[in-house]
């Protein structure tokens, strides 16, 4: 199915240094989008840029924190100064830090929420003000599978996505009168280098796959790991004119590893 809509539109694309952010600016700006590359890592976003503008595509690096309001309400007017009006907003910034929930400290906490939950927040009230003058736009934040089952050693985690997850349904509640959609994806393991850290000195997927009783882990019942195109895919599918009628909706891409409980 050949996605429409896309094409030609300006996407702003957050956590796009690496993992699924980036899968998600190669994939928007593959299907012809203006994409916004955004991250905090400059060295590493402009490596993705680079790459992109190689091969032809419209990409645009900014560098910004998304826990900064201010420096995002820059951003976001920067963009639109220089690219156009934002059709799309993709809000793929993330951060993870494990462990057990009594031995979690404070900064790990608050800067789990302060990425993934204030991030989002933060991003989606730039745009959204903006998409509703135009009384267009399609929004879609990156959550997790976690954010829907519990996980050991994710609280941190697991709660600032289901944080977002929920903001961006009430977000879509309320835009749905200017024409503007707000959907989730929530991959499962995924290959990238957050998973990989979380794997620590074990980099076997296998483990992961296969699931752990002790942890109250069912594994992936598909047998493989997602790749970061997988979510993009999704991603791409969401902000489409084929997903026109599709909003509030959360689309896990976690080979059935949720099991959709």
């Amino acid at each position: 199915m050949e996605l429409t809509g896309i094409e030609s539109t300006v996407a702003l694309v957050t956590g796009a240094a690496q993992g699924i952010g980036a899968a998600v600016a190669a994939t928007l700006a593959g299907a012809g989008a203006r994409v916004a590359a955004v991250d905090r890592n400059a060295e590493a976003l402009a490596t993705v840029v680079a790459k992109l503008e190689a091969e032809g595509r419209s990409a645009h690096a900014f560098t910004a924190d998304v826990c900064d309001s201010e420096a995002v309400d820059v951003l976001v007017r920067r963009v639109e100064d220089e690219l156009g009006p934002v059709g799309i907003l993709v809000n793929a910034a993330g951060v993870l830090h494990t462990g057990r929930a009594v031995e979690l400290s404070d900064r790990q906490w608050q800067e789990t929420f302060s990425v993934n939950a204030g991030g989002v927040f933060n991003v989606s009230r730039a745009v959204a003000r903006r998409m509703m003058d135009r009384r267009r736009g399609a929004i879609v934040t990156v959550a997790s599978n976690a954010a829907g089952v519990p996980r050991v050693e994710m609280a941190a985690y697991a709660a600032s996505k289901a944080a977002s997850a929920q903001f961006t349904r009430c977000l879509g509640l309320e835009l749905s009168d200017y024409g503007i959609r707000c959907n989730i994806v929530s991959p499962g393991s995924t290959d990238t280098p957050m998973l990989r850290s979380m794997l620590g000195e074990d980099p076997d997927p296998r483990r992961v796959i296969e699931g752990s009783q002790a942890a109250y882990r069912v594994g992936i019942p598909l047998r493989k790991l997602a790749q970061p195109s997988d979510v993009a895919e999704a991603v791409a599918y969401l902000v489409s004119d084929q997903a026109g009628h599709v909003t509030m909706h959360d689309l896990y891409v976690d080979g059935g590893a949720a099991l959709h409980v």
